[in-house]
């Protein structure tokens, strides 16, 4: 599975952005796709996580009520809808794939990973 992220750019506090995360080669039918952020001198942190159906979704608390994942199987492709963006969501965005649904908020279970996509928010 090869996984091209885009979408990432510059934005102001409050500001929206929609990554996407495009995935080619091989589908896993009962796998989830996941974004994670990691900052400067941070660890990898989960963001957000979708099951191949769509059929369950999961989210930081960080960024409850104000990011939206969703995928359309017909265009390989999985998004990340971010709004009222606040300058702590500053990060390099990563999108990957974890074949155990069960563990897609450990970034050190996914198999597959994208190259990654700057978001910066300016206050």
């Amino acid at each position: 599975v090869q996984l091209q992220a885009s979408g990432g750019g510059l934005v102001q506090a409050g500001g929206s952005l929609r990554l996407s995360c495009a995935a080619s080669g091989r589908t896993f039918s009962r796998s989830a796709t996941g974004w994670f952020r990691q900052a400067p001198g941070k660890d990898r942190e989960f963001v957000s996580a979708i099951t191949w159906t769509g059929g369950s979704t999961s989210y930081a608390d960080s960024v409850k009520g104000r990011f939206t994942i969703s995928r359309d199987n017909a265009k390989n492709a999985v998004y990340l809808q971010m709004s009222s963006l606040r300058p702590e969501d500053t990060a390099v965005y990563y999108c990957g794939v974890v074949l155990s649904v069960y563990r897609w908020r450990d970034a050190s279970k996914y198999e597959f990973w994208g190259q990654g996509t700057q978001v910066t928010v300016s206050s």
